[in-house]
């Protein structure tokens, strides 16, 4: 009796299904699409389910909020597949493409969150995730506020919530509360006890806002500021200020107009990232693209993305 072979599988494209081949003989990990770290409880339960039907004996938390299924023999993918389905569970995906966004809680239950990331998450997960590149990963972090929790400027494209304040100085009382809680010293006490404001140390972090008992300081605006060309790994870049204020509604359009650029600047240079192009061709060039949709967002000028020079002081 002859043996059954194993038919052929390939592997790119599994890889970029959300499929990863592991170590073992015909095993995969299978990466699960979580927007923004959200799991339902009856999603979380189904999955525990799948797993222990046809995984091992764990499940993996990846660094991105993704869930991973370990140990999956490939013949139970449809399985695996259907059964995630019927929760509303979906694989996610790998390679040149949109990745699945991450985000922290922001507003809805942080009581530092300023924006609603959440929001953002879903929004850009739902319209374009999966949305290929031909050149390479393109990944999305939004922070509700400037502690920055996700990391958002080791991203091609990082958000982070902003308040810019304004003050009433006719309401204000004096207190000096709001100078107290400025940990960048934007605000500081006069002489007459009435507090100076000062636009350049600002984080527009909106504590001051928070802060006030009379409501003197309110806001001016609100939206996220835009770090781009960051990304992590073997040589990681820091992504610098490219926009501010961009309102919730325009965040897709936002990462759509980059993500033109980068195809455009990308063509025939093969496997490199957002970063990389921004280094070698300055960030000028996406900057005046950006203006024409973005007038007001985008900044007048911006360092290129920071090299960090993980393997300073080793040993050669």
């Amino acid at each position: 009796m002859s043996k059954e072979k194993t038919p052929a599988v390939d592997l790119k494209n599994l890889k970029a299904g959300g499929f990863i081949k592991e170590r073992g003989k015909d095993l995969f990990t299978i990466r699960l699409r979580v927007p923004g770290g959200r799991l339902s409880v009856p999603r979380l339960k189904r999955i525990a389910e799948v797993a222990e039907k046809f995984g091992g004996e764990f499940v993996h938390l990846s660094m991105r909020q993704s869930m991973e299924i370990v140990n999956v023999n490939f013949r139970d993918f449809d399985s695996v597949v259907k059964d995630l389905g019927e929760a509303g569970q979906e694989v996610a995906s790998c390679g040149a493409r949109v990745r699945v966004p991450v985000a922290c809680g922001g507003c809805e239950y942080n009581p530092n969150g300023l924006i609603d990331t959440q929001k953002s998450a879903m929004e850009v997960d739902a319209k374009l995730f999966g949305t290929a590149t031909g050149h390479h990963k393109f990944k999305v972090a939004f922070a509700g506020c400037p502690f920055d929790c996700p990391k958002s400027a080791t991203n091609d494209a990082g958000f982070q919530g902003a308040v810019e304040p304004a003050l009433d100085l006719s309401s204000c009382i004096g207190c000096g509360l709001c100078a107290k809680n400025c940990v960048p010293k934007a605000i500081t006490m006069g002489e007459d006890r009435k507090p100076l404001y000062q636009n350049d140390p600002c984080i527009w972090c909106g504590d001051c806002v928070k802060v006030c008992p009379t409501g003197a300081w309110g806001e001016k605006r609100r939206g996220y500021t835009v770090r781009i060309g960051g990304k992590w790994g073997r040589n990681p870049l820091v992504g610098t200020l490219f926009a501010t204020f961009v309102e919730e509604d325009r965040v897709v359009d936002f990462i759509s107009s980059v993500l033109e650029w980068y195809q455009a600047k990308a063509e025939g240079k093969g496997r490199v990232r957002l970063g990389d192009i921004l280094l070698a061709e300055g960030t000028e060039p996406l900057l005046a693209h950006l203006r024409k949709k973005f007038p007001e967002n985008v900044v007048e000028a911006t360092l290129p993305p920071q090299i960090i020079a993980t393997q300073v002081g080793a040993a050669r």
